[in-house]
């Protein structure tokens, strides 16, 4: 009886609502606040605030003098617009920029693969998959974008703040090879367009070194301004779209089939080539390290988190400026496949190989002269679009390659640096923090380029969409299991619509994801292989199940809390984890 009241009254702690902040029932027509943590003068205020807050879910080993660090020194004020009360442009543009940024992802040289994979192989059969993974995209990066605003930490610090010691090592560990893995994609597709233009002159590892070099120079732009910044994003996804856009009006899509494919899910004829295709572009477009990122974006703008309307408008806005992103992004994406569908969709590699022949081209050899269905790779992509359509064709393509190699990267190094600050709680210089994080993703990827051909990457880019499929519960676990918390997120916590759908919608993509582990897996054909994977599974599926069962606790499962549910990661005694106290304390006229 004693436990299960112990049991009872841990679960009811879990659940409870906290007060807000003295500010949060401001009246609508009082002066709107803005803080902000100033770099020189609050930073030490800040992390002295926050060690004396109890954290929800703290685990009970964690150090109360725990740093809070946050990689933006200033942050971009939101503009008052006392006449437009529900939406504002202004507003718009002020909060526009984060989304953008997240939205690279969406873009990346592994993305822009699969896109025209999947044209080559399916046609226009799987763009209804792709609309439908990008729209799931978007609902997942709401919940991480709503985690940052309404808490003023990322994901990364929450999870270091929640888990226990073990598990939060464990969780950075997956969290770092997922940014590795998609590290590796987006370096070595830079150093694939670098080679493309320079005619094979710069070599894959040559290209490499080049990309790490100018990464660190574009990273930090932000030393002059945050918008400066995120007008370079801007700028090159003005590329992508301009480079791609090219070769759909060169190409001349049939409209009809596309709107077909867009908006039929259905996929006649189709076979297990196509479903692993469709399961591909699933685990291409939906990126781990991706929450990580969103939640630590938004952090750049002005909110005072103690005003709930300042919270809910910049939800609203934040959720705005997603939408218009990643519709960007879809479209791009729509040209890639509609490009390979088109014009290569059933080609064997004799036809593509006497059309190369007959243009000339120095990539004829790249394809054998058989009559097996053709097979690319952004490589081979850009060099039988050249044979078919030109070598303008084949440039245009190349300086898209380069442009969304270039920003991917940027983006994913950024995210390196918040999940290692995050869980790690560096105060070290920012150099040294983008060397150290820039070195763990790098050193692979170069010796990749060294010892292997840039001819033959596609085996190395579906190992590594395994190994970025298994990374993606690290992710979506945790960010539904604190936005669906009261404890941590107050009255933004997630309603019962979004609790089932957002559950339901996580365990379909993970399955996904899964069946195309295990289909990688059993192509490999090594009973060696087999054992390994199969041990490596079963710890694997052991750590998802102890973040499914926390997850289910904060969802409201409430007869799962029992035992020692204080010891492996809820709190007795959770306590609302917002900044309100550094808000009020240190707010500013907007």
């Amino acid at each position: 009886m004693g436990a299960a009241k112990k049991c009872q009254t841990n679960v009811a702690n879990l659940n409870r609502f906290p007060s807000h902040g003295r500010d949060s029932t401001m009246a609508p027509g009082t002066d709107r606040k803005a803080s902000y943590e100033d770099a020189s003068g609050e930073s030490e205020e800040v992390v002295s605030t926050i060690s004396n807050s109890m954290n929800p879910l703290q685990s009970p080993d964690a150090s109360s003098e725990e740093p809070f660090t946050t990689y933006f020194d200033s942050k971009i004020p939101i503009p008052e617009d006392e006449t437009h009360s529900c939406f504002s442009f202004r507003k718009l543009w002020a909060f526009t920029g984060p989304g953008f940024l997240m939205s690279i992802a969406y873009l990346d040289p592994g993305n822009i693969e699969s896109d025209l994979q999947s044209g080559a192989i399916a046609g226009f059969k799987l763009l209804w998959v792709l609309m439908l993974a990008t729209i799931i995209g978007l609902l997942l990066q709401r919940l991480a974008a709503r985690l940052g605003v309404v808490t003023g930490l990322h994901l990364a610090e929450v999870c270091n703040r929640q888990y226990q010691k073990v598990p939060r090592i464990i969780l950075w560990l997956m969290v770092e090879l997922a940014i590795i893995g998609s590290d590796m994609q987006e370096v070595i597709g830079s150093a694939i367009a670098m080679n493309l233009l320079s005619v094979g002159k710069i070599p894959l590892w040559g290209g490499v070194l080049i990309t790490i070099a100018d990464t660190f120079v574009f990273l930090f732009l932000d030393k002059y301004g945050l918008r400066k910044l995120e007008a370079l994003f801007g700028f090159l996804i003005t590329i992508m779209a301009l480079t791609f856009g090219y070769e759909y009006v060169t190409v001349k899509p049939d409209q009809g089939n596309l709107l077909k494919g867009l908006f039929v899910p259905y996929c006649q004829n189709c076979g297990t080539p196509q479903l692993e295709q469709a399961v591909g572009i699933v685990g291409a477009v939906i990126m781990p390290h991706n929450m990580y990122l969103h939640s630590a974006l938004v952090k750049s703008r002005q909110v005072n988190r103690a005003n709930k309307r300042e919270v809910q408008e910049a939800n609203k806005y934040f959720f705005i400026e997603s939408c218009i992103a990643l519709f960007v992004s879809f479209i791009i994406n729509i040209f890639v496949v509609s490009v390979f569908a088109e014009a290569f969709f059933e080609k064997t590699n004799e036809n593509v190989s006497a059309v190369c022949t007959n243009a000339s081209s120095p990539h004829s050899s790249l394809f054998p002269n058989n009559n097996q269905t053709l097979e690319v790779d952004i490589y081979k992509g850009g060099v039988v679009l050249g044979c078919y359509f030109g070598p303008a064709a084949l440039y245009i393509w190349a300086i898209g390659i380069l442009a969304a190699g270039q920003s991917s990267t940027m983006t994913g190094t950024y995210s390196g640096q918040f999940v290692m600050e995050g869980f790690l709680n560096l105060r070290w210089s920012r150099f040294a923090r983008v060397l150290l994080t820039r070195s763990i993703a790098i050193t692979p990827t170069l010796l990749v380029a060294i010892f292997q051909d840039v001819e033959h990457l596609t085996g190395m880019n579906d190992f590594l969409n395994v190994l970025m499929s298994l990374q993606l519960p690290f992710a979506l676990i945790p960010v539904l299991t604190f936005t669906s918390l009261p404890s941590v997120m107050n009255d933004f916590a997630n309603g019962l619509f979004w609790k089932i759908g957002g559950g339901v919608v996580i365990l379909v993509v993970c399955s996904i994801n899964m069946y195309f582990v295990v289909a990688y897996v059993m192509a490999l054909n090594h009973m060696a292989l087999y054992i390994g994977a199969a041990i490596l599974s079963v710890i694997y599926l052991s750590f998802v199940a102890y973040l499914t069962w926390l997850c289910l606790i904060a969802l409201g499962v409430s007869f799962l809390a029992c035992g020692k549910t204080y010891h492996l990661g809820f709190a007795a005694h959770p306590e609302l984890f917002l900044l309100n106290n550094v808000d009020a304390d240190s707010v500013v006229t907007r």
